[in-house]
């Protein structure tokens, strides 16, 4: 028990990176390869429950981007979801259709306004992740990301990695050094348990998510991905990537939807894009895990890399998940003899660019130039990093 009150007055700090698709995205709910990385950009969940003298019944939520708090009785969680609260951490369950409509009834409440309405479902699995995890209790939770929202950089992934990290952090499910000063990474069996829980979370938001993101955001690295069977792959080549956030929004469950249409519709034809995407991710991960010593052979490696990558976007345009802004970024990149493709779900999002190691800066400045000229963000970022890491603080 002493162990347990320390720990609860400790605050925790949890971090996971976005992710980026190299190849794979959406033949992957088929039965497909895909390959995925994870990115330089974190969402950070912070957790603290109050002391005993602050007196203090509520569960609050702060995200900090998009400038909301939300804040609910731990009495009214109680009667609203008196299923959830058992604390089953380490065990995993999906949440019902009817927690669901129980959580979305909390969640309209807060009246959220409607610019912002589209972060309800993130709010939704806040309140099942936190219930099920820690019960009916009060504390605060603030959110902060570098990850735009809504753009196929894994942002909803990020998060319920690491939220659920920071609530599993606090239980009795892990066992971790909280005297540890600085980022500490959790061990494999305890990042197994904060990806299930990820997953469910993902389910809230997305429907049928294909667990691609919330594995990328929590192991790191790159993986290859295959009907829920990952294998991590050790990259024997930097890669640069320029990040084109075209900040056209766009609805994941809608999209993956149409393609399952489109495969109805069509499934011979269908059955033979989502094979050739398959060979595209296999080669793709054998060029990354080969050795490649010299200029010579790393530009070699390049410029297949672009190949392949000009015949994933080829392949995605087939599926209907295009959009006439990732066109636009399809064609100002290729005037300067770059390949791109879609990352994500598509019909916007972002675009991948793979920059050359040998390709001046002067170039680079000039692609940024003519896509930012366009109204759209870019981000230059290094691919396979560091997966989920956690911190504790002291006494708060």
């Amino acid at each position: 028990m002493h162990q347990t009150r320390e720990r609860e007055r400790m605050e925790v700090k949890a971090r996971a990176p976005g992710k980026i698709i190299l190849a794979g995205e959406h033949a992957v709910v088929h039965r497909s390869t895909a390959v995925a990385a994870s990115i330089g950009l974190y969402t950070y969940v912070s957790l603290h429950f109050p002391t005993d003298s602050d007196n203090d019944d509520t569960l609050k939520l702060q995200l900090k981007d998009v400038a909301l708090e939300f804040s609910w009785p731990v009495g009214r969680i109680k009667e609203a979801l008196p299923e959830l609260g058992s604390c089953l951490a380490s065990s995993p369950t999906s949440c019902s259709p009817e927690t669901i409509k129980s959580i979305a009834a909390l969640v309209e409440e807060q009246n959220i306004p409607e610019a912002k309405i589209g972060l309800a479902a993130g709010v939704s699995t806040f309140l099942w992740l936190y219930t099920s995890i820690q019960g009916y209790k009060p504390a605060m939770v603030v959110v902060t990301s570098e990850l735009p929202l809504g753009s196929g950089l894994g942002s909803s992934a990020a998060f319920c990695v690491s939220l659920s990290a920071a609530l599993l952090a606090l239980s009795d499910s892990v066992n971790l050094d909280y005297s540890h000063q600085g980022w500490l990474t959790f061990e494999e069996s305890e990042l197994e348990l904060v990806n299930k829980w990820a997953f469910e979370g993902e389910k809230i938001i997305h429907g049928k998510p294909s667990g691609i993101d919330n594995t990328v955001s929590t192991y790191g690295d790159m993986i290859k991905f295959r009907s829920g069977n990952l294998t991590l792959i050790k990259s024997n080549m930097t890669l640069k990537m320029l990040i084109t956030n075209t900040k056209v929004g766009r609805n994941t469950k809608a999209l993956v939807a149409s393609v399952s249409e489109r495969t109805v519709r069509h499934p011979n034809t269908m059955a033979a894009v989502f094979s050739a995407v398959d060979s595209i991710s296999k080669e793709l991960a054998t060029i990354i895990q080969s050795p490649g010593y010299n200029d010579l052979a790393i530009t070699e490696k390049e410029e297949r890399l672009e190949e392949l990558m000009e015949m994933n976007q080829g392949l995605l345009q087939c599926m209907g998940v295009s959009h006439a802004s990732i066109e636009t970024v399809l064609r100002t990149t290729l005037k300067y003899k770059l390949a791109s493709k879609l990352t994500g779900a598509g019909g916007g999002g972002c675009v991948l660019t793979l920059l050359p190691t040998l390709l001046s800066g002067t170039i680079v400045d000039k692609v940024i130039a003519d896509l930012e000229s366009c109204g759209f963000q870019c981000l230059i970022a290094g691919i396979g990093g560091k997966g989920l890491e956690i911190c504790f603080g002291g006494s708060s």
